[in-house]
């Protein structure tokens, strides 16, 4: 068993759904350090109100290589960004986030990192000590789900993390790693960069930004099982959080359905942000 650190990517249209995120694990979360929020340079005064002794806001600037800069996107009049680099692909700001995850376990010595998406409100007790079966890290992964029909991108996040390692591409085992509230060891993490920077030569954002189609969890999730061979883990295919994936946003009946359907083992609801839901009508509702 080892320290846990908690990792938040953030921006500042999700800043109060990240404030409410931060109440509900003062209140809730137990048996980690320190909670890291992570976001674009411009973000960084926004997100400052959020500070306290275990909670820090951590620039983009201090993560990423300076070659991979954020810009007004001109095809929306600058109301996105697009990350922009000589190395990589245009990146949108949902990959960014992605390697601001990847980033910090380099800066930092925790022995696990347990990521929290900025748009989760916990409503259970959970210590995150609970991640950790002795030595073994818990590996949240979905064993088979790429082998059955699957939405999105997944079984292509899949084949590009293949090609990244050096595995074959489809994996026979067809498991899926992308979840909300998962732990990472932090020193896989950096072996997997340092193993992504061997096989290509690049720098190891260079080498994943080759492509706009990929899953960090994915990536970390094939290392740890394929080339670790899943030493130091233990598998868990239970989501810990309960998701509302799609708009629009439930009503006040059907939200108070949801929370009432989590599971005994779920500790925490996400409401997806482009719902459009308001965190105020989530705190009336919950009384949080």
């Amino acid at each position: 068993m080892g320290s846990v650190a908690v990792v938040t990517a953030s921006y500042a249209p999700d800043f109060e759904r990240c404030r409410l995120l931060c109440e509900t694990m003062d209140r809730f979360v137990t048996g980690h350090g320190k909670h890291y929020i992570l976001v674009e340079h411009r973000d960084v005064a926004l997100f400052k109100q959020l500070e306290g002794p275990r909670r820090q806001v951590v620039d983009e600037r201090d993560l990423l290589p300076g070659w991979i800069r954020p810009f007004p996107d001109p095809t929306n009049l600058g109301r996105r960004r697009l990350w922009l680099s000589p190395r990589t692909m245009p990146l949108r700001g949902w990959h960014a986030q992605q390697l601001r995850r990847i980033a910090i376990a380099s800066h930092l010595e925790d022995a696990a990192l347990f990521y929290v998406d900025s748009d989760v409100t916990f409503l259970k007790p959970f210590d995150c000590a609970s991640l950790w079966r002795g030595g073994d890290l818990r590996l949240f992964r979905r064993d088979g789900d790429l082998l059955r029909p699957v939405p999105g991108d997944q079984r292509i996040w899949s084949t590009n993390a293949g090609k990244l390692l050096g595995l074959p591409v489809t994996s026979a085992e067809g498991h899926d790693y992308v979840g909300t509230l998962i732990a990472w060891r932090r020193e896989t993490v950096v072996d997997m960069c340092s193993q992504i920077e061997r096989l290509s030569g690049r720098h190891w954002i260079a080498a994943i930004g080759r492509e706009r189609r990929f899953s960090e969890c994915m990536i970390y999730g094939r290392y740890a099982d394929e080339v670790v061979g899943g030493e130091g883990f233990f598998h868990d295919g239970a989501e810990l959080c309960r998701i509302h994936w799609f708009a629009p946003a439930p009503t006040d009946e059907e939200l108070l359905a949801f929370v009432a359907g989590m599971a005994p083992h779920q500790v925490a609801i996400g409401i997806q942000s482009f719902t459009g839901d308001n965190t105020g009508r989530i705190r009336r509702l919950l009384r949080l």
